[in-house]
């Protein structure tokens, strides 16, 4: 399939060697210094560019009936505008916090422990999560998913960067260190003894793959999906 990568920084570049290994051609490469020229011969576009570029991108990809794939964490207050215009245009759009297969599969675990747990009062749940200091947005898009997926399996409102705001808040540690792909981790500790599950990434290969599998997937359909429709999780 002709790919436009919207958004070519390390991530697109990944995704650029792994479509070409898996026989795809690349036709637009865009970054904050060129312009959409040549996205209407598009099969598919994948946007992993920055939170002040994702609107613009995915817009225009709908707009021009292509497809499109977005991974850009840090401008989810706009989704629901996003979602409206995918459906006026009957155009496909999938977005992901994160691609990667295993947090995908982290995310059920996640929500199946998290219902688990809500029986038990005597724990509380914090996160932690750790990226590479040139990610933008804290907390990560994949932390948030996390935490609104324990929110929805007990009694939590909400989440927070700061410790100890309120009770009824996860608290979200997040770091930056040079060179981390990804790691997160969500605690459930009581006075005697702490349960945790912790996903880590070891390079960004596995969210390049699993955004280019989604791009494979969503040819020919029309509707707002997710990781979860991909890979047949619902």
């Amino acid at each position: 399939m002709k790919i436009a990568l919207l958004g070519y920084g390390k991530m697109g570049k990944v995704i650029e060697k792994i479509a070409l290994h898996r026989g795809h051609e690349i036709i637009l490469r865009k970054d904050q210094t060129t312009t959409f020229e040549g996205l209407q011969f598009a099969d598919v576009a994948i946007d992993f560019s920055v939170p002040s570029a994702a609107v613009s991108n995915i817009s225009q990809c709908l707009k021009n009936g292509i497809p499109v794939v977005s991974g850009t964490t840090g401008w989810l207050d706009e989704y629901s505008k996003m979602e409206a215009l995918c459906q006026e245009k009957m155009g496909a759009f999938i977005y992901a916090s994160n691609f990667s297969l295993g947090v995908n599969l982290f995310f059920e675990l996640n929500d199946y422990l998290a219902k688990m747990m809500s029986k038990f009062n005597q724990y509380s749940v914090s996160m932690e999560e750790i990226h590479h200091t040139q990610k933008l947005d804290a907390p990560s898009g994949t932390a948030i998913s996390l935490a609104k997926g324990v929110i929805a399996n007990s009694n939590y409102s909400d989440w927070s960067l700061k410790k100890n705001l309120d009770k009824n808040h996860i608290y979200i540690d997040a770091q930056r260190i040079e060179n981390v792909p990804g790691t997160h981790s969500i605690f459930y500790k009581s006075e005697v003894d702490t349960i945790e599950i912790k996903h880590e990434a070891h390079n960004r290969n596995g969210f390049a793959i699993g955004a280019l599998i989604a791009s494979e997937w969503i040819i020919g359909k029309k509707g707002v999906f997710t990781m979860r429709d991909v890979l047949e999780l619902v």
